[in-house]
């Protein structure tokens, strides 16, 4: 494998999914601060949320048709026109949001077409995240841990994006914010598109795909192939996905409502404290890459999720004081090893499936597990802190996620290791 070709195609990767989790995240920030206002104004604020949070849902329910439709493309076609095609997707589906009528112009229409755009933006990322991961990884060949880790940048990269972008706009006045200004990060996205497709458009398909494709190993129906031969590894492969996919919209979507709402945090402290936080993980998450790469990624995400349940804890404290300054570190605790397992999960989940299917394997397991455990994070956070009215129940939400992903992880490395283990045979 050339390392300029490797180098070229973890560039790509990291711009575009960079752009499209800006894409993504934008939606879950707006949803914490002005969606329940202007598409849901008749429900109570607590209500409000809910139903904000609820749209927030739609796209992870759309995450999985994604991970299949796109997955059966990557694999059959190659990864590089798939990547193309996710791109405009969400592009598209972004800047729609920014032009969308609200309740007030034309009453229960407005959530609905916002849910639509939410799916659409779901299926978009479903078939992105996949191919990115594999487009860096397959490049790579031998250092596929490390590479695959550069799609994984372009989570906290999109991150400080979209809440540097809604902080910009949080400075303008309340009624400018609500009138305009929450719609201009969503069509800031229509420049980003054309930057992301130039990149894009330049990187070779996977090396792996063009070998599949001149031996005629490519399957024609990936997602069956997946179900009849590798069905464990996708039910295992969604439980590994949880730390790195809930993490995120713990802290995001769901922290940045509490602190608003009940802490007194101001929107525009929040949205820096959130900002710096992501910056932390992005400088910190290669960390990830370099002991994942050495240490092997199944053992380093162990290590990583010890120390993220001691933490955890910690970091609900510390946000619970009210104090902006504590919030940050205690988030920013959290962030360091729920990222850093994330910039390994990349390179473990493409390790764990042949590369027929690899495609749609990994893209169901991560979206599956979007569907399941991400969309839903700050639905039943949000839930159990206004039934309970602690947040002792939400930090016992988080450490069971961290459990059963700690689970998962160890059943996918041991099975994944028998799978690739070489067959002896006796004379």
């Amino acid at each position: 494998m050339s390392s300029t070709n490797a180098r070229g195609a973890g560039i790509a990767s990291f711009v575009g999914t960079s752009i499209e989790w800006y894409d993504f995240y934008i939606y879950g920030t707006a949803s914490a601060l002005v969606f329940g206002k202007l598409f849901f104004p008749e429900a109570s604020p607590a209500a409000g949320v809910m139903a904000s949070f609820a749209t927030f849902w739609v796209g992870f329910l759309a995450r999985p048709l994604g991970g299949v439709i796109f997955g059966h493309l990557g694999d059959r076609i190659g990864r590089k026109g798939t990547l193309v095609a996710t791109l405009l997707l969400m592009g598209g589906a972004t800047t729609l949001v920014g032009v969308l009528p609200t309740y007030a112009s034309v009453g229960v229409l407005a959530p609905v077409l916002l849910a639509a755009l939410r799916l659409v933006q779901g299926i978009a990322v479903g078939g992105e995240w996949g191919g990115a991961v594999l487009i860096a990884a397959e490049h790579a060949g031998p250092k596929r841990i490390f590479y695959a880790a550069f799609a994984q940048q372009g989570s906290p990269a999109g991150s400080i994006l979209a809440t540097g972008m809604f902080a910009l706009v949080s400075l303008l006045p309340e009624d400018a914010f609500l009138s305009y200004g929450w719609r201009l990060p969503f069509l800031a996205s229509a420049v980003l598109l054309v930057i992301g497709l130039v990149i894009r458009l330049r990187v070779e398909e996977s090396p792996e795909f063009v070998r599949m494709r001149e031996q005629r190993e490519v399957v024609k129906l990936p997602v069956a192939e997946v179900f009849r031969t590798s069905w464990p590894l996708v039910l295992l492969g969604i439980g590994a996905s949880g730390v790195g996919i809930a993490s995120a919209y713990f802290t995001n979507t769901f922290i940045l409502s509490w602190a608003t709402t009940d802490l007194g945090i101001t929107k525009g402290s929040m949205l820096n404290v959130l900002l710096i936080v992501s910056i932390t993980q992005f400088v910190t998450q290669p960390i990830g890459a370099v002991l994942g790469q050495r240490l092997g990624a199944a053992r380093y995400m162990l290590i990583a999720f010890v120390a993220l349940i001691v933490c955890t804890p910690i970091t609900f404290l510390l946000v619970g004081t009210g104090s902006p300054a504590l919030a940050t570190l205690g988030l920013a605790l959290s962030v360091v090893f729920s990222g850093s397992s994330y910039a390994a999960l990349a390179g473990f989940l493409a390790e764990a499936f042949p590369a027929k299917v690899r495609y749609t394997g990994i893209s169901l397991s991560y979206q599956l597990c979007g569907a399941l455990i991400g969309g839903t994070t700050p639905l039943i956070a949000q839930a159990l802190l206004s039934s309970t009215g602690t947040i002792w129940a939400v930090v016992v939400q988080y450490l069971v996620v961290i459990l059963l992903t700690m689970a998962c992880v160890l059943g996918l490395h041991r099975l994944s290791t028998r799978r690739q283990a070489p067959v002896s045979v006796e004379v």
